[in-house]
């Protein structure tokens, strides 16, 4: 899921800004297998809810800890950056 980034950065955060963009860059991923959405969806709204079974249910279905590992990765980064820019937008 691709989302706009907030533009430009207030000063405090304009010092971060090129480690912000290689974030972005690095998080831009092809679209996820259908079967791990579930999984990355939760890792996205409440990542704090993820269990071994989450990831024994990936693992079952075929999935290898390289994939489940940078997906995971993937979408908390792409989620962290949004929240970012949310709130980013709001003190602008």
């Amino acid at each position: 899921m691709s989302r706009a980034p907030a533009a430009g950065y207030p000063r405090a955060v304009s010092d971060y800004e090129p480690v912000i963009e290689r974030l972005r860059a690095a998080a831009q991923r092809e679209i996820a297998p259908p079967a791990m959405e579930p999984y990355l969806d939760k890792v996205r709204r409440s990542a704090y809810r993820i269990t071994d079974e989450d990831v024994a249910g990936l693992r079952a279905a075929g999935f290898s800890e390289d994939e489940i590992f940078e997906e995971t990765v993937s979408a908390a980064v792409s989620e962290g950056l949004f929240r970012l820019d949310a709130a980013l937008r709001t003190v602008a």
